[in-house]
């Protein structure tokens, strides 16, 4: 689940306001794609509505990677009748790849089948038993699958794949791609909650985005912050369980699935922000994050070259507490307590 507040968003439709500088008009659109809403400002010198276009590249990613939409790419592949994947595919196949590896198996996108028997995937929730769960772990696992050329390669036809973890913020860098090519120098995409930024806002200083308190039953993005930060030409994403689980017999069950044990994960991180340069590995590292607990993803981040990291998490007395790492602590704007 996607826990950012992108505060510097106040349109609901398209519209424009005025630049410190003249030369540019700073324009906002905002929709609905991936069962969720995207919002994006850019500078642009020409009067142009690019949301038409916007809508479409989107309506084609869903097209490609979208487990919820049975015609998709992605869907054919989970139902074997097709084995030939796209170029998007391929792109994400890598990224996933890397994070798979560095997270020592921790961020999966063959968790698809974890993922629909506990409830969080577009399979209907079934009965967990110890067994069950070792039953589905024999088709868990990146090393169970391979590409050669454009054909995805299963070890078992019982292999899914479940790629939302990852495509949101792959999406971002699709939008990214299609503003780059206009020569844009200032603009912010966000989409669920993942975002990329770049130059500067309408008044001339970084983009300014709100992390919110990790609290269950905070469902309002931005309602209760727990910090700003202020960047540029950085991607951000945030991953966090208090605002997508179910509680039964008195257990909460989050959404964040360890691929290894099969269970949903309950260590002490609440909420994994991670920065770095494409919001496709962001995404994917602040899954990884969520799975592996507080230590490891430390380890993790201080591991990885270009990865900066704000986690939340609940010490022994039920308080919060903020792990910043070294380089994320120059993009905080403002802390809450």
């Amino acid at each position: 689940m996607r826990i950012i507040s992108t505060i510097v968003i106040s349109a609901l439709l398209f519209s424009s306001c005025n630049n410190h500088d003249d030369s540019l008009v700073y324009y906002k659109i905002a929709g609905f794609t991936q069962g969720t809403t995207y919002h994006m400002t850019y500078a642009f010198k020409d009067s142009v509505n690019l949301q038409p276009a916007v809508d479409s590249i989107l309506h084609d990613f869903d097209m490609s990677l979208s487990s919820y939409e049975p015609s998709s790419m992605l869907s054919k592949l989970n139902r074997n009748e097709s084995d030939t994947v796209d170029t998007n595919f391929l792109e994400l196949y890598e990224v996933a790849k890397t994070v798979y590896i560095a997270s020592d198996g921790a961020f999966d996108i063959t968790v698809m089948p974890l993922v629909n028997a506990w409830g969080f995937g577009p399979g209907r929730k079934i009965k967990i038993e110890e067994r069950l769960i070792d039953s589905i772990l024999n088709f868990v696992g990146m090393d169970k699958i391979s590409v050669k050329g454009n054909i995805l390669l299963k070890e078992n036809s019982k292999i899914s794949i479940d790629v939302n973890a990852i495509a949101q913020g792959f999406s971002v860098d699709v939008i990214a791609d299609y503003f780059e090519s206009f020569g844009m120098e200032n603009y912010m995409i966000e989409i669920g909650g993942e975002l990329i930024t770049k130059g500067l806002n309408n008044k001339g200083t970084e983009w300014r985005i709100g992390i919110d308190r990790p609290e269950f039953g905070n469902m309002l993005p931005g309602a209760e912050m727990k910090a700003i930060i202020s960047i540029s030409g950085k991607s951000l994403a945030t991953s966090g369980n208090y605002r997508k689980f179910y509680e039964e017999d008195g257990i909460k069950y989050s959404h964040s699935i360890d691929p290894k044990s099969g269970y949903p994960v309950r260590h002490e991180i609440l909420s994994a922000t991670i920065v770095t340069d494409k919001c496709m590995d962001a995404d994917a590292y602040a899954t990884a994050c969520m799975v592996m607990g507080l230590e490891k993803s430390k380890d993790l981040v201080q591991n990885t070259d270009g990865l900066e990291c704000y986690l939340i998490y609940g010490d022994d007395t039920g308080l919060y507490q903020v792990y910043a790492s070294k380089g994320f602590k120059k993009y905080i704007f403002k802390e809450m307590d």
